[in-house]
């Protein structure tokens, strides 16, 4: 099954009946709108200190968030071991995420080559992890290499924010922006800046 066609994914015992993008219709709003249970959200990134600027956009959505759900930010040292080797490096950023990740998670890998979302999609997906018996929804941002093979095996689905490759600090911001449009429009209410 290719990602195009992400209907009833499923992995680690998680389940998730998610319809295809392509169906969604547009301008009829969320098939979820006001009736979400809101998962609770850690963002796991992988990257070097952030620049000031950066947290604050994070901290502002995280205090935004709170009235949907709670948000954890986590960051993860880029190249741990300090590896020469670019394959050393991401798999042992790849072994720090996949020990923060657990069974009952709902992971989302942030990666170029995954499914094209707009934010009404987006919405959808927070609203169908949150009918699933998952306990947390897990968005994982790689390092400067990509994301390793355990966290790609382990994920239950892989979007992509952009074709282009982006900074994880810019994915960050992008992604935290994305995670607040889609729960006002899964509550129904006006998108505020």
């Amino acid at each position: 099954m290719t990602m195009a066609t992400a209907v009833g994914i499923s992995a680690c015992g998680v389940s998730l009946q998610w319809t295809n993008p392509n169906s969604y219709s547009s301008g009829k709003g969320c098939k979820y709108a006001g009736q979400s249970r809101a998962l609770p959200i850690r963002i796991l990134t992988v990257g070097k200190k952030r620049l000031p600027g950066v947290q604050l956009l994070v901290d502002e959505y995280i205090a935004k968030l709170k009235s949907y759900c709670h948000v954890d930010d986590v960051q993860i040292r880029s190249n741990p071991k300090n590896a020469r080797n670019a394959m050393a490096q991401v798999d042992d950023e790849d072994i720090a995420v996949i020990n923060l990740i657990t069974s009952n998670d709902w992971v989302v890998i942030l990666d170029e080559r995954g499914l094209d979302l707009s934010s009404e999609h987006l919405a959808e997906l927070l609203g169908d992890a949150g009918n699933t018996a998952a306990s947390r929804l897990s968005f994982c941002i790689g390092g400067p290499y990509g994301h390793g093979q355990r966290v790609r095996k382990r994920a239950n689905v892989s979007i992509k924010l952009s074709s282009m490759v982006l900074n994880h600090q810019i994915a960050l911001v992008v992604l935290m922006e994305q995670i607040y449009r889609s729960w006002t429009i899964l509550k129904g209410q006006k998108y505020h800046h």
